[in-house]
């Protein structure tokens, strides 16, 4: 059985010839009863400390969980991130020696056209200079047969010795500034 406080202050003895005082006993009563309801009121307050305390404890732990929870996440979303920006750097890597490779080729290629180009240039050159020899020493000769019979008739065509009726030096300089050679 639980005793209150009112059960200690109601609580009552039967007399007796030789008992106690009752006005001490009743003053003892008072003070233990007093005592006991300042005990309950302080252990209720304890209960209530210990609820609260309780579902704070039981929040903070929900928070705990749900840090490790996000701390996990972030760990996971960081190695995610971290792979993903690895394999980003490869794959740019891979396109960029992809792309430096096509470049090289594409020089190469170039470099071989300007090359067979400056070939086929230099062989027309060549070509023309042997052309123009023959067509100028041709023509010295000429020129020299001229001056030596100034007096005699010409017995042969002004253009003896290049096999043309007839030389046409300005449609060979328009050829070799088309050409673009000298």
């Amino acid at each position: 059985m639980k005793l209150t406080p009112l059960d200690i202050r109601k609580q009552e003895f039967k007399r007796v010839m030789r008992g106690y005082d009752p006005v001490e006993v009743d003053t003892f009563m008072d003070m233990m009863a007093n005592e006991f309801e300042e005990l309950l009121r302080s252990s209720k307050e304890m209960r209530d400390r210990a609820i609260e305390l309780e579902v704070q404890l039981r929040d903070y732990r929900q928070i705990e969980k749900t840090l490790q929870q996000t701390l996990l996440q972030a760990q996971e979303t960081t190695g995610k991130t971290y792979e993903s920006a690895r394999k980003e750097a490869e794959l740019i890597a891979r396109q960029a020696e992809q792309t430096a490779s096509k470049i090289v080729d594409r020089a190469h290629a170039d470099l071989a056209r300007v090359k067979a180009e400056i070939f086929d240039l230099n062989t027309r050159r060549e070509s023309l200079i042997a052309q123009l020899r023959v067509i100028l020493s041709a023509e010295l000769d000429l020129l020299k047969s001229l001056e030596a019979g100034a007096s005699r008739t010409l017995a042969v065509p002004p253009s003896a010795g290049t096999g043309m009726d007839h030389i046409d030096l300005d449609a060979i300089a328009r050829t070799l500034n088309h050409d673009g050679t000298p």
